[in-house]
């Protein structure tokens, strides 16, 4: 019978939890300026809004509509 080998190495980490650890410096964003676009990103960006502004309209007409308010007008 063939005997079955544990590749398993056992390598030890230490587990440290977020509040117990200590905090890491910071990086100064201070004179980097804006960051510049590249037209994918700024078409991207553009669509999200459109996407995000039907979205809130489609919402606004359901509530109204469930509040009864196109029911009222003649």
């Amino acid at each position: 019978m063939a005997t079955m080998r544990n590749a398993y190495s056992s390598e030890h980490f230490r587990v440290v939890h977020p509040l117990q650890d200590e905090p890491e410096a910071k990086r100064q964003s201070e004179g980097l300026g804006p960051i510049e676009l590249t037209p994918a990103v700024r078409v991207s960006l553009i669509a999200l809004r459109g996407y995000l502004l039907v979205m809130g309209g489609m919402l606004l007409y359901h509530v109204l509509d469930l509040a009864g308010i196109f029911h009222h007008l003649p």
